[in-house]
């Protein structure tokens, strides 16, 4: 027994000092340790990658794959060489391809992709098949390098239907292919700095809780910001957690020595979206007391709530949005996310108006790239930022990526019935049940409740269940950490701590998406235990 309490002395240690996915692959090897007289599978609910994937776009690609194989060696064959495909009459060559080959994997499903470009989108056939043939096969870089102009267009149509991204009052936009939404956060970031939007020591919010990279980035050196926490406080009448901001958190951001606004909506890791209450609150800070505020609001968890709507649709001057297919698709390997950003904006409203010395230093940035450089957009500046200017003839997604990104938006554009949609967000929701029902608590429906993850406050739970004698109990005599050892170390089940999160310091992250059903009865099951275990020690003393 002596080697596992010096192992968890030293968990004890670093735990709250590292991130909680650091600290959660420590947990694994806690988990996993060697015991012969156990043959439990380890349940690792620390990580938000969906055990599900969409194969009809997915099959489609492979299948058109084959086409573009085809074109490459009828325009040039010589042995292991073929060449590059031809656009005269490609679509044609196509269809013809579809007819001849009924038994290819989801063929149909393929051409229902061709058509929507053709039809609904009133594409001209041989540009946008060929521009998808070229694209897969990956011969060309990337051109436009910000995106490629079909795929471009099918994804903007998916952000409107999705994220309900506001043409409308916000004009058009343009989209950033980037990989993933990990890139979008680190490519925002240095561009603001590289032009002089954010300073070193400035003042930015963050909402929270939120992914922690998010709180951690901030602090590095390069930047050193001074943060303001908007904190989700609000609770309901029995004290339960609805993980929405109050008007008192929300008017911190009143104070326009707050120049950014960093914000992931449904969040993460409640990942519960932000209420039409608050959002109209916001909407009226922004608009009356904060009007050059700039939001940054990754939308990843958006699709998992009914009716969702992204604060680029709510402030579209004043937002950049960022999205991931990761989570939706089940398409974490692939890295495909975007960066949105309307054209008439606030960032770039206020790169016009930087000093003149400044806004010298950044035109020689880009002078490179054009010969007005202060005519640069600040979107085309993120791509050039990208690959740190000098190699922006470079930029942008792979193209085979981009292909992918445009069969997943289009599979969605093509589902008139959200049959895909509500097969993901059921999946959630009867994840979360069954751990709730586990747990013995009651489930209260919330509409914008992604249930993608859920965040359990031990503290509130024991607080509403057994009185606040309890909760001071258990706040005195126990760590949180001890109870993702207990957790770990007798049942293999790895969660991380929502205090990460800069959640409440007593609550835990589980994810709804990763694991099978029947685990979150057995996770639910095993935390109770450890619970009960608490109050009877508590009954006795």
């Amino acid at each position: 027994m002596e080697p596992i309490n010096i192992k968890r002395q030293e968990l004890e240690n670093i735990y709250g000092k590292i991130s909680p996915f650091e600290f959660k692959n420590k947990l694994i090897q806690l988990a996993t340790k060697p015991n012969k007289k156990s043959t439990r599978t380890l349940l690792d609910a620390g990580r938000g990658n969906p055990n599900w994937i969409s194969h009809l776009p997915r099959e489609a690609f492979f299948t058109f794959g084959h086409f573009a194989i085809q074109e490459s060696r009828q325009s040039w064959n010589q042995g292991p060489l073929s060449g590059m495909p031809r656009k005269t009459n490609i679509a044609s060559r196509l269809y013809k391809y579809i007819e001849e080959n009924p038994t290819m994997p989801e063929i149909g499903f393929l051409k229902k992709i061709i058509d929507y470009g053709v039809n609904t989108l009133k594409f001209d056939r041989d540009s946008f098949v060929y521009e998808l043939t070229d694209a897969i096969i990956g011969d060309n870089y990337p051109f436009p390098d910000r995106m490629l102009v079909h795929i471009e267009k099918i994804v903007k149509e998916y952000l409107i239907q999705e994220m309900k991204y506001n043409i409308c009052e916000g004009g058009n936009f343009n989209v950033f292919a980037v990989e993933g939404a990990t890139a979008a956060m680190c490519y925002v970031f240095d561009s603001l700095i590289a032009n002089n939007l954010l300073l070193k020591g400035d003042k930015v919010a963050i909402m929270t809780p939120i992914f922690t990279p998010y709180l951690e980035i901030p602090h590095l050196p390069r930047y050193e910001f001074e943060v303001v926490y908007i904190n989700a406080d609000e609770k309901t009448s029995d004290g339960k957690h609805t993980w929405q901001c109050s008007n008192e958190e929300l008017e911190k951001l009143m104070d326009k020595d707050i120049k950014a606004l960093f914000v992931v909506n449904p969040s993460n890791p409640p990942s519960v979206a932000i209420s039409p209450k608050a959002s109209e609150k916001l909407v009226d800070i922004v608009k009356n007391h904060n009007s050059d505020l700039m939001i940054i609001c990754d939308d990843v968890y958006g699709t998992f709530v009914h009716g969702f709507e992204s604060l680029m649709a709510k402030l579209p001057y004043n937002t950049i949005g960022s999205y991931s297919y990761s989570k939706y698709f089940g398409v974490t390997g692939w890295r495909l996310g975007t960066l949105a950003l309307h054209e008439k904006n606030v960032f770039d409203k206020l790169i016009d108006e930087l000093p003149y010395s400044i806004k010298k230093r950044t035109n020689k940035r880009y002078s490179d790239m054009n010969t007005h450089p202060e005519k640069v957009p600040f979107i085309d500046r993120i791509v050039a930022d990208s690959r740190q200017v000098a190699l922006n003839h470079t930029a942008g997604l792979s193209t085979p990526q981009q292909v992918q990104m445009a069969f997943f938006s289009a599979s969605a554009l093509i589902d008139k019935e959200n049959i895909y949609k509500n097969m993901t967000i059921d999946i959630c929701h009867t994840r979360q049940k069954l751990l709730f029902d586990s747990l013995g608590l009651e489930l209260t429906a919330d509409p914008n409740d992604a249930a993608y993850y859920t965040q359990f406050d031990l503290l509130q739970w024991a607080q509403t269940h057994h009185g606040k004698d309890f909760a001071n109990y258990l706040e005195e005599n126990y760590k949180p950490v001890e109870i993702l050892f207990a957790l770990a170390e007798e049942s293999s089940i790895v969660l991380l701590s929502g205090g990460g999160f800069a959640g409440p310091k007593w609550s835990i992250r589980i994810s709804l998406a990763n694991l099978y059903d029947e685990a979150y009865s057995q996770i639910g099951v095993a935390l109770k235990k450890i619970l009960d275990g608490y109050v009877n020690k508590w009954k006795k003393n």
